[in-house]
């Protein structure tokens, strides 16, 4: 059974969600009768929030616009979902971005009901930033998920998860949770795997149920003290790096907008640039080169000569 402060607290969330609700839809969500629905409804009124009411077939309630914004409602997901969002544009390259969404946090975090804070204070609390040189493909990052495993990490408790690695293979792990670590677009779990007796990083979009246990732990050493470095380096010792090198048929001024990403080099031929990069994944370029009005010609690695193919060929079927 809720708290009254919680229903109050569910009940103005589906008012904010959803523009009209009857009386049974409402006590269908909050799992209580129609008088308590009622009830609740009076509260708010009496807080300021403007619930309008009207009988009839299809009566029911509904948040009229009032003078001034409402305080800001948010349940765990989304405060969680927010934390994410904000903390990774706190880390940007852009220093206006990044001021702007230190200070947006701030209030953000200061409206919010205190165990709603609570969560977004302890993904905070947890992590650590950094940046990549260059671009890197996002996953799909779980609120839910992120939130779990940063109450572990505050907690000092063992964590059990399901775990996929980049070939799709599957594996159950139980470890004990240390520091999320934010680089680039993407989330990493330092932890230490009890099974392996060693340290791991995990990839956070890759984790899925993760179930904290009442297990708590000795803290051990950090396996390093930067740990965006230790990342960084985990990740370069395993992945794959492919050496692009293609001859743009186009000035260099033309291209210079992969500068970005890539190196590019002017020739004696001024409407001819070079353009080299090392990327562990061949969708880049692709991605890349498929913006550019201007053909190009393939240097290396035939793996990129054989995507390229394969995509004109879908593209084509599509077309």
């Amino acid at each position: 059974m809720s708290t009254t402060g919680t229903r109050l607290f569910r009940l103005l969330s589906l008012l904010q969600h959803h523009r009209h609700w009857t009386a049974v839809d409402l006590a269908e969500r909050l799992e209580v009768s129609e008088r308590t629905v009622r009830r609740d409804v009076d509260r708010l009124r009496q807080l300021g929030y403007p619930v309008e009411s009207s009988r009839g077939l299809d009566g029911g309630y509904e948040l009229a616009a009032g003078p001034s914004l409402p305080p800001l409602l948010l349940d765990e997901r989304e405060a969680v979902a927010l934390a994410v969002g904000l903390h990774g544009a706190a880390h940007s390259i852009h220093r206006d971005v990044a001021e702007a969404s230190v200070s947006a946090l701030a209030k953000v975090v200061g409206m919010l009901p205190p165990a709603v804070r609570g969560q977004v204070e302890t993904v905070a609390d947890v992590t650590v930033g950094g940046q990549w040189s260059e671009g890197l493909p996002v996953g799909t990052l779980s609120a839910d998920v992120l939130g779990n495993i940063a109450q572990a990490c505050r907690d000092g408790v063992r964590l059990r998860f399901s775990y996929s690695t980049a070939d799709g293979t599957g594996s159950e792990r139980y470890v004990e949770p240390y520091r999320l670590v934010t680089l680039a677009s993407r989330w990493y779990l330092v932890a230490f795997d009890v099974d392996r007796g060693d340290w791991r990083t995990f990839r956070v979009d890759r984790v899925a149920d993760p179930v904290p246990s009442r297990n708590t732990f000795t803290p051990r050493p950090l396996p390093a003290e930067d740990l965006v470095a230790y990342i960084r380096e985990r990740i370069a010792s395993m992945r794959t790096v492919h050496h692009v090198e293609l001859v743009v048929h186009a000035p260099l001024e033309r291209v210079r907008s992969l500068a970005r990403w890539a190196t590019i080099t002017s020739t004696s031929d001024p409407d001819r640039t070079v353009l080299t990069m090392d990327t562990d994944s061949l969708d880049w370029p692709v991605l890349a080169l498929s913006s550019l009005e201007c053909d190009f010609e393939v240097v290396g690695p035939p793996e990129l000569a054989a995507r390229l193919r394969a995509c004109a060929e879908r593209f084509a079927r599509c077309a």
